[in-house]
């Protein structure tokens, strides 16, 4: 692992930024550091839709008794922004998304038909984290979610955590995320849990037998159990060797009783959903915090914020690299032509925005319909036709390959 750290790449290569006067926590998205989190949230966005996912937006306050209803008030409001008054209602910003798609669930009767219901949104919750502890995208006080929840009958969850852990690794793969480790997080004797004994011991053996269908490799840990259920986290080791849990499967018993959840089963009685919490992606923030520091900055050709630079060699080559913008952006690839001062100082500036790919354009190119093409990261320089360059660009984007491919 590398010692990068994301608060002075992204300060650097002006990913984000903070202010004082907005606030510790609540970092500022550059345009930069915008089209990274935009990537990854398609990204998401498409994984849920692939594992039968249907978004939902909801709003990111609540009236106080949605979470007192919870259970996240009694266990969370330490942690919680201060409740506000409005005309005689107290309202609460969320630490959770979870209440709000138990309602979306409420709002109109379900049959055994219509389960599993999988309900994604990418959404912002608070924590009122106190300022020492706060750091870069790490530790924030808007987090921006990859969540979604499924309602399901109780037959279905071993399926439905079978789905989830494979929507895992399916990104994980995409990120080049191979140093994790899964851990069955279990409650404890001593903890504050919601729910009776009986209801953790089946919750956890599902959880298990998830795991162990799957045959991934998996350590157990007591107390690391959500207060509404146990889960299963994925641990990923940081560039300074410190794990973090990014992705999380967890099952919820409690909030279906709380809320009064109910399906009609096919022997017309009303029965409990189970609910699964599953964040394939997690915190937006934290995934860029370390997407940023593992690659230091040089991010994956399709999560890189301007992908191709293209560099005329002198004014009167300026149409060409024109066209040969033209043609990568009908492709959907973020180029830009960079003009003006000698060539060298331009691949420098290119070299250190960590663009993945240097396109130069002078005589013998415009002359052949060619580009002279460099891939920082390698090393490596050819002469390319420039639709074969356009090609092999989109390819690798399209592709997500985590770095450019070799040259001719």
């Amino acid at each position: 692992m590398n010692g990068a750290d994301h608060r002075v790449l992204g300060r650097e290569l002006e990913m984000f930024a903070t202010a004082p006067i907005v606030g510790a926590g609540l970092p500022l998205w550059l345009p930069d550091g915008a089209v990274i989190r935009a990537e990854l949230e398609a990204f998401a966005a498409e994984v849920a839709a692939e594992t039968g996912c249907r978004r939902v937006y909801t709003p990111v306050l609540a009236k106080k008794e949605l979470f007192v209803r919870s259970g996240h008030w009694s266990k969370f409001a330490d942690d919680m922004f201060p409740e506000m008054r409005v005309g005689g209602e107290s309202f609460v910003l969320r630490p959770a998304n979870c209440p709000h798609h138990a309602q979306i669930f409420a709002s109109r009767g379900r049959s055994y038909r219509d389960l599993p219901i999988r309900l994604s949104e990418l959404g912002s919750m608070f924590r009122s984290e106190l300022s020492g502890v706060l750091a870069g995208l790490s530790r924030v006080r808007q987090i921006s979610l990859d969540d979604a929840h499924v309602f399901c009958a109780p037959e279905q969850v071993g399926a439905e955590v079978e789905l989830a852990l494979s929507a895992i690794e399916r990104c994980y793969g995409v990120l080049g995320l191979d140093d994790r480790r899964y851990r069955l997080s279990l409650g404890d004797a001593g903890g504050r849990y919601l729910g009776t004994g009986e209801q953790w011991a089946h919750a956890q053996d599902q959880l298990r037998g998830a795991l162990e269908r799957r045959g991934l490799d998996f350590f157990e840990a007591e107390g690391e159990a959500a207060f509404y259920g146990p889960k299963i986290d994925i641990q990923v080791a940081g560039a300074h060797g410190r794990e973090e849990t990014v992705s999380t499967v967890q099952l919820d018993f409690t909030q279906p009783e709380r809320f009064g959840l109910e399906y009609t089963g096919e022997d017309g009685r009303r029965h409990r959903p189970a609910m699964i919490h599953r964040g394939v992606l997690g915190s937006m923030e934290r995934l860029i915090a370390m997407l940023v520091e593992r690659f230091e900055g040089r991010m994956p050709p399709w999560l890189s914020p301007r992908q191709v630079a293209v560099l005329p060699v002198g004014d009167g080559h300026g149409d060409g690299a024109g066209r040969l913008r033209d043609r990568l952006v009908a492709e959907g690839i973020r180029v830009d032509v960079l003009a003006g001062g000698s060539l060298g100082s331009r691949i420098r500036a290119a070299r250190l925005h960590r663009d993945p790919y240097i396109a130069i354009v002078g005589d013998e190119e415009l002359a052949d319909e060619t580009v002279s093409a460099l891939v920082p990261q390698s090393g490596q320089r050819a002469c390319l036709g420039r639709e074969q360059f356009v090609q092999r660009v989109r390819a690798d984007v399209r592709g997500r390959v985590l770095r450019p491919s070799a040259l001719p």
